[in-house]
Order: structure tokens, then C-alpha cells, then sequence
């Protein structure tokens, strides 16, 4: 990509919010997974990066977790399989010996001009990795989470304002939004704090795969801000929201999104 997405903001200085907590981050090699990675390491946390099979970009994500000397394991596989969902987590387990973050980051998506063109296939695939995947990852790591554990769910602004060339996508990403709150209530009892972000317009990869040159060129500019945002720059939310700084806050959803008012 040109420009690289921003991954880290090197004047931010970690503060150990998350000293000696392991993280679970799915499609954690890139994009705001990646970022997320960074910061988590920054503030002292351990973490277990799950990726489909963009190896190379995880092993980069490897490198800059490890350079903020935290241990990162690589986890390869397709979080739309609840058995390998089960896998990640048990190999997550078996490497650092607990779990104390969760983070349902993975997605994809498809742009279609029209909702005819949305085909079966489509449909499931993307509800399989961006909602079935949140589901099975948190059905397998609930086990391991104890009191004062927290749940972070990767939306959209798309889920508040739609979007019409992805139907499907937003669609799964509204579900996201109930998901987040609804579990929040089930698993206050446990103390276990599940909350969510959701992003505006932002510099990733799954950009320029997914759209044409035209939409590259002036993706983000529609915002307040008139700019994408960068994964450094959501980061910090996910940071917030997994820490002490959050003890009092579940069922919640943090927009960085370049000022669009969305009320949600």
C-alpha cells in the first residue's frame, strides 16, 4: 500500500495499563489488528495474533510486538470454523497459561453495486467470518476468562449509517452491535466487561482489495475531517476499553470516525 498504513504512533509512550494480561487478537497481521497488537504490547501485554494465511504480514506483526519486548504467537486459520476457533484459544492457553482479553477484530468484505448481486455464498462467507467467528471465538475463550476480563468487538460506523454498495457487510456489522450489548448483559454477573469500536473510514489493506482505484483515491474524504484515519489512530481505543480506565463502562461502543455524528 502507498502510503503504508500508520501501525504505530512512536511518540505514544505505554503507561503498563495492561502489565502482565495476554490478548487474543483475531485478524490481528494487519490493519487495525495489527495496530492493536502494537499498543497492547506497549502497555505490557502478551498476545496471540489469529490470521487467515497472510503469513507474511503476520510475521511483521511478530517483529513489532517483539520489539516492545512482549511475546506475540502466530495462530493461522479461518475463525468461521468454531473447531479451529477452539484450537486458537487452547493454543493460546497452552503458550502464556491464561487469557484476559478478547479481541473480535476479523472481517471481510465484498462491495456489490446492488443487493441482487449478493450471491448465497457471499452472504454466508461474510457472515461466517465477521459475525459466526465473534460467536465461536467467545463461546471457546469464555472458559478461560475470570472476573475483571474484557470482550472488545471490532463494528462499523457502517452498522449506524449503512452503506449501500455493502449491504451484507453492514448488515453484520448491526449484528455486531446487538451482540456487544446483549452479551454485556449476560456476562455482567462474571464481571467480565464486553465492549466495542467502531471505526470510521481507515487506511488498511482491506481498502485497495476491495475497492476500485476511483474509491481508493478519495476513500475517507467524505468525513468531518476530510481524511481516512490512520490504525495507530483507533488503537488507543481498544487500549481504554480493555483496561482499569474502563472499569465502569460494558455494552458501550467508542467511534473513531473523522467527526460523523452517528448517535449510537
Amino acid at each position: 500500500m502507498r502510503p503504508a498504513p500508520v501501525s504505530e504512533n512512536h511518540g505514544r509512550r505505554g503507561s503498563r495499563k495492561l502489565q502482565r494480561k495476554v490478548a487474543l487478537i483475531t485478524g490481528g497481521d494487519s490493519g487495525i489488528g495489527r495496530a492493536v497488537a502494537i499498543e497492547f504490547a506497549k502497555e505490557g501485554a502478551d498476545v496471540a495474533i489469529v490470521y487467515l494465511d497472510e503469513h507474511r504480514d503476520a510475521k511483521e506483526t511478530l517483529r513489532l510486538v517483539e520489539g516492545h519486548a512482549r511475546r506475540c504467537l502466530l495462530i493461522d486459520g479461518d475463525v468461521g470454523d468454531p473447531v479451529f476457533c477452539r484450537k486458537a484459544v487452547k493454543r493460546t492457553i497452552a503458550e502464556f497459561d491464561r487469557l484476559d482479553i478478547l479481541v473480535n477484530n476479523a472481517a471481510e468484505q465484498h462491495p456489490q453495486d446492488s443487493i441482487e448481486a449478493i450471491t448465497p455464498r457471499q452472504l454466508e462467507r461474510t457472515f461466517r467470518t465477521n459475525i459466526f467467528s465473534y460467536f465461536y471465538m467467545t463461546q471457546a475463550a469464555l472458559a478461560h476468562l475470570g472476573e475483571g476480563s474484557s470482550i472488545l468487538n471490532t463494528t462499523s460506523v457502517t452498522a449506524y449509517r449503512g452503506s449501500p454498495k455493502l449491504i451484507d457487510y453492514s448488515a453484520t456489522k448491526g449484528a455486531i452491535v446487538a451482540f456487544t450489548r446483549s452479551l454485556a448483559h449476560a456476562l455482567s454477573k462474571r464481571n467480565i466487561r464486553v465492549n466495542g469500536v467502531a471505526p470510521g473510514p481507515i487506511w488498511t489493506p482491506l481498502i485497495p482489495s476491495t475497492f476500485p482505484p476511483s474509491k481508493v483515491k478519495t476513500f475517507g474524504s467524505d468525513v468531518p475531517m476530510g481524511r481516512a484515519g490512520e490504525p495507530a489512530e483507533v488503537a488507543p481505543c481498544y487500549v481504554f476499553l480493555a483496561s482499569e480506565d474502563a472499569s465502569y463502562m460494558s455494552g458501550q461502543i467508542l467511534h473513531p470516525n473523522g467527526g460523523e455524528i452517528v448517535n449510537g
